[in-house]
């Protein structure tokens, strides 16, 4: 069967970023089939993708089995992996649990306004508060690409927002997700966090705490867990992400290429849709309107339903030798982080230029990044080297 699916339809500013498209839905004949099991495998690669988990896993002196058992929870510095090269995220079958990803927490990066030391006459004045508006349900049929990043961290499990894009080296299979540096990497002070996957059109219903109470898995990921198998972040974060974003903020975004926790379709194929990523950097002034999308946790959301903003975007510079940031109105909280920002392309379509990085610790505005050479770099080489697996 065959359903006309809307991508990011909505009203007023938001209109022009309405989009259609043409996929089965996850209750319609194979979009929700199960896969059987998969490979935690990963192929070698020129930037030093080990040739499967367990191996990486034992030329950093760890079991994986033992890994498997609990290990992860080790966050000693001397084993918590760091550099670019050395990302390893084993799948760990059944960890995802629905009570699990209910209780996961925001790692909202929040700057009071004594950490922002931009450079002077770049930032535009700060942006009257756009109330967040709830997406309309099932979210499958509005805004399929979005979901929930989960992952675990020294404080516990962890949640973000990401968006399936589309992959230029692999049309219509694409399981490529963006998301934000800090909902995979600890920035300055840490390495890669662990256990990292991203559950698409998460509580497709909208279902309150008490309606999920008893959920079975299906209700709050319709479409299943897609585990990272490779993540890829900017230098700039690893190098200087910090608590409030710091000198990282400007380059905070990620891409990661999944796989369903038990095989199957591309994550493209699944959802039905995906968004191109625009890296042209365009300018703040010339854009009349910017949307961004996610699952809100921090007071007063909770993080089981999806929100989104539109405003007409200005700049934010947060360090005088980075590049100024987006920023628009927004009253989401941490939990958005790492959710998709659009704005509609040339060719008429939604396409995604940002992505949520900080917020004040008040709320009201939501910065992301401009997504330049640095990102597309970034991108490419995920989509060349790894967009196959």
């Amino acid at each position: 069967m065959r359903s006309i699916r809307p991508l990011l339809a909505s009203t007023g500013l938001a209109a022009a970023l309405a989009l259609t498209a043409t996929a089965c839905g996850p209750g319609d004949d194979g979009a929700d089939s199960k896969p059987s099991a998969s490979s935690t495998a990963q192929g070698k690669g020129d930037q030093g993708l080990p040739d499967d988990v367990a191996g990486a896993l034992k030329k950093h002196g760890v079991d994986l089995d033992k890994w498997k058992n609990g290990d992860w929870k080790n966050w000693d510095q001397a084993k918590w992996l760091r550099e670019a090269k050395d990302f390893v995220n084993p799948v760990i079958a059944g960890l995802w649990k629905p009570e699990r990803m209910r209780s996961a927490k925001d790692p909202q990066k929040t700057m009071a306004a004594g950490d922002v030391n931009g450079a002077p006459g770049i930032s535009d004045p700060e942006p009257r508060p756009v109330q967040a508006k709830a997406e309309s349900l099932p979210y499958h049929n509005y805004a399929a690409p979005v979901g929930k990043v989960f992952f675990d961290s020294p404080e516990g499990s962890m949640v973000c927002s990401g968006t399936v894009v589309k992959d230029p080296a692999h049309p219509g299979r694409s399981n490529l997700v963006w998301t934000a540096g800090h909902c995979v990497h600890a920035g300055a002070k840490g390495g890669w966090y662990r256990n990292i996957a991203f559950v698409p059109a998460y509580n497709d219903q909208g279902k309150s705490a008490a309606q999920l109470r008893n959920a079975q898995s299906q209700e709050i990921a319709p479409y299943g867990a897609y585990w990272a198998d490779w993540a890829s972040t900017s230098g700039e974060w690893i190098a200087g992400g910090g608590h409030t974003g710091g000198t990282g903020a400007p380059y905070d975004y990620a891409v990661l290429h999944v796989n369903p926790e038990s095989g199957g379709k591309s994550l493209e194929e699944t959802v039905g849709n995906a968004l191109t990523v625009n890296f042209s950097t365009p300018d703040a002034h010339s854009v009349s309107a910017m949307g961004a999308w996610g699952y809100p946790a921090a007071p007063p959301y909770d993080g089981l339903k999806m929100f989104k903003c539109v405003d007409r975007p200005g700049r934010l510079s947060v360090a005088p030798s980075t590049p100024a940031m987006y920023r628009i109105g927004c009253t989401m909280t941490g939990g958005s982080s790492g959710g998709g920002w659009f704005i509609t392309g040339k060719s008429g379509k939604a396409e995604l230029v940002s992505n949520t990085s900080i917020g004040p610790v008040t709320s009201g505005w939501l910065a992301g990044p401009q997504l330049g050479p640095g990102a597309q770099q970034i991108f490419t080489q995920m989509s060349q080297k790894y967009g196959g697996r």
